[in-house]
């Protein structure tokens, strides 16, 4: 069961993201989220959908994943376009949801999940880059 409600989470994205409403961290939130079910297949997506919040587990697991997985910055200009928002916000709205759903996975479950998703998405999780061990 997740540790954290769908409204904890909202409240911790306004407040990461400075989102003036909660209606806009709960845009952020929707966009980023879905955004993420089209990237995550296999153990990982599940995993992750059983540690988030039910609301946030619906928008996840109710995304059909790409066949091609986009790199963190491709997946930033692809929340972009489908948002109609600036490179810029979107950047933004991405660090602020990715960190509270970073929170919810646990640091285990954000290792395997960064293995598996091509290069950027560390940063856009809030950490570093990973490195493969020589």
């Amino acid at each position: 069961m997740p540790a954290t409600t769908y409204e904890q989470m909202l409240e911790k994205v306004r407040y990461e993201g400075a989102y003036p409403t909660r209606e806009r961290a709960e845009e952020a939130v929707r966009l980023v989220v879905a955004g993420l079910g089209r990237q995550l297949t296999g153990e990982e997506r599940v995993d992750l959908a059983a540690r988030l919040p039910l609301q946030a587990a619906r928008i996840l697991t109710e995304q059909i994943p790409d066949t091609q997985p986009l790199t963190g910055w491709a997946f930033v200009k692809d929340l972009a376009a489908r948002s109609s928002a600036t490179l810029a916000t979107t950047r933004w709205d991405t660090g602020s949801v990715l960190a509270a759903v970073a929170a919810s996975a646990g640091p285990e479950l954000l290792t395997s999940i960064l293995r598996q998703l091509p290069t950027g998405y560390a940063l856009l999780f809030g950490r570093a880059e990973l490195t493969p061990a020589a």
